[in-house]
């Protein structure tokens, strides 16, 4: 019906019968539509992470980044360290509808909840014991038990060359070489432009947003002054140290300077 008595879109005359439009209307003023709802078209398709299923509906104009930052509440993934699979690699700025989904579709999300990347770092109970004895005495890193273990097999043949008492900017390529807690080969990438460090071994390479970064330590190895050991905190407890080991001497500052420059001034 049309409004009788009153100009369109006038809802207030007593003489209006509103029609849908009307109607619409009203009920976004009232906020029982909110505002940016009103038509929008959505699409019901189902998310899979880790083997398990998801019923997600959202917008079929939404961008893979908005998903994203929905999907980080529902799969408990951070944003930053998703990836969407839809027909291959979903570039953030690309809409649901431009890359072809529809009712029923199946998205694939790969990546790496932030327990999992702690969990690969996490000491155990002994270990844990054996910190706290340390911390309270100052033991220097290398003389740790825990970190013997990996520093006792040496120099990793292709580390790269340290060199001590030099500060050197990061090289555009990653950083490699280096062993960590348990002996396995790492590398490190810096993204800056992502405001991430990619922390990769032979199995996975998991994507740290700088921000969720709480401290950087490091001590030079006894014996081995061109290299570190570097604990990259990536939880709220020193317990949650991801552990680098043979990072030359030369990048230490840049490294931490490219990971905690944002607020270490304030």
């Amino acid at each position: 019906m049309e409004c009788v008595g009153a100009e369109k879109g006038d809802c207030s005359s007593e003489n209006c019968r509103p029609n849908a439009e009307c109607l619409q209307e009203t009920e976004k003023e009232s906020g029982t539509v909110p505002d940016g709802d009103v038509n929008v078209e959505k699409v019901d398709f189902k998310v899979i992470y880790n083997k398990t299923k998801y019923d997600i509906s959202f917008g079929l104009d939404s961008t893979v980044g908005q998903l994203k930052e929905h999907l980080q509440d529902v799969i408990g993934v951070p944003q930053a360290m998703q990836k969407v699979m839809i027909k291959g690699l979903a570039k953030d700025e690309r809409t649901l509808r431009e890359l072809g989904v529809v009712k029923g579709a199946k998205v694939m999300v790969v990546g790496s909840k932030l327990d999992d990347v702690l969990a690969v770092s996490t000491p155990s109970k002994q270990e844990l014991l054996e910190e706290k004895a340390v911390s309270t005495s100052k033991e220097p890193f290398c003389k740790q038990k825990q970190h013997r273990k990996v520093l006792d097999k040496g120099v990793p043949e292709d580390a790269m060359p340290g060199i001590k008492n030099a500060k050197d900017p990061l090289p555009p390529f990653p950083l490699s070489g280096m062993l960590n807690k348990s002996g396995g080969k790492v590398r490190l990438t810096f993204k800056m432009e992502q405001d991430q460090v990619w922390i990769g071994t032979k199995e996975r390479t998991d994507k740290i947003p700088m921000t969720s970064i709480k401290a950087v330590v490091s001590e030079p190895i006894d014996g081995h002054d061109e290299y570190h050991i570097m604990g990259i905190q990536l939880g709220p407890t020193e317990a949650s140290r991801y552990w680098v080991y043979w990072v030359p001497a030369q990048y230490v500052d840049a490294i931490k300077d490219a990971i905690l420059g944002k607020w270490q001034y304030f």
